[in-house]
């Protein structure tokens, strides 16, 4: 799989392909019967499909529109030919499975020099914001009064995740939001290849006392106006991301299977 998706009980990828078995489908049949989307309308639902099965050569698209299998072995993806969704979450703390929810949300994409902001928005928790939390991001309960619940914005912020490589700097904490909040709006789950920028900046960069986000900021020279905001964080963490994958592919890290094997390996 080289992509992100997300799936009610098996994975997208085994969705598609046992619906494709079956004949050509559109993207609307793919967004209602794979992605659980099934007020998705029609635009929404192709780019959602191109997004997932643009770039997968075991399918391919018809003149009009309708999505076949295609045959021939799936190889992973180079680096080179990879999208990133870069996301950042605030959240009212850190308990994504109990009572915390999202307050701020970001997807920067980032394919080669590429870097585009695709989603930003603060979003309504339902729940106050304790004081310590407004301190640290500055959002309060009358900026989100008006924002828009998760559920709300779901089928934004799947259209700018799916297909693409989730990243986040501690990947663990913004995924678990992300993917606790789709099983909480839309019974759906997260699936797909995640990407650690702390995990690779351990691996790639030696000698830093901390791999927090504010040290690596640091020590690419970077910067960011708008910490602990999730557009300014985000935004920065593309630009790690970016000169991270310029290490990983001067250590020999040509494919994404080739950089997972990077940072998997021991150190010393």
């Amino acid at each position: 799989m080289s992509g992100l998706t997300v799936h009610p009980t098996s994975t997208l990828a085994d969705r598609a392909l046992a619906l494709l078995a079956a004949g050509p489908a559109d993207a609307v049949v793919l967004a209602r019967d794979v992605m659980g989307l099934a007020a998705a309308p029609p635009a929404v639902a192709a780019r959602l499909a191109v997004a997932l099965l643009g770039s997968d050569p075991r399918v391919r698209q018809l003149d009009d529109g309708r999505w076949v299998l295609a045959g021939g072995a799936q190889r992973s993806p180079l680096l080179s030919a990879c999208t990133f969704a870069v996301v950042d979450v605030e959240t009212t703390g850190m308990r994504a499975a109990g009572d915390d929810r999202v307050t701020d949300i970001a997807v920067v994409l980032v394919q080669g020099d590429r870097v585009e902001l695709v989603y930003d928005s603060l979003i309504n928790p339902g729940c106050p914001i304790a004081p310590q939390i407004t301190v640290l991001t500055g959002i309060t309960d009358a900026m989100v009064a008006d924002a828009p619940t998760f559920d709300m914005a779901a089928d934004a912020i799947l259209a700018a995740l799916a297909g693409r490589v989730f990243v986040a700097h501690n990947v663990r904490f913004d995924w678990s939001f992300v993917d606790a909040e789709l099983r909480r709006n839309r019974g759906l789950s997260l699936d797909g290849p995640r990407l650690c920028t702390v995990k690779m900046s351990r691996r790639l960069i030696h000698g830093l006392t901390s791999h927090a986000l504010d040290h690596v900021t640091a020590h690419f020279n970077l910067d960011n106006g708008s910490r602990h905001r999730a557009a300014g964080d985000a935004l920065v963490t593309a630009e790690i991301l970016r000169r991270l994958l310029a290490m990983a592919v001067g250590q020999g890290a040509n494919t994404l299977d080739d950089l997972e094997q990077l940072l998997s390996r021991r150190t010393r």
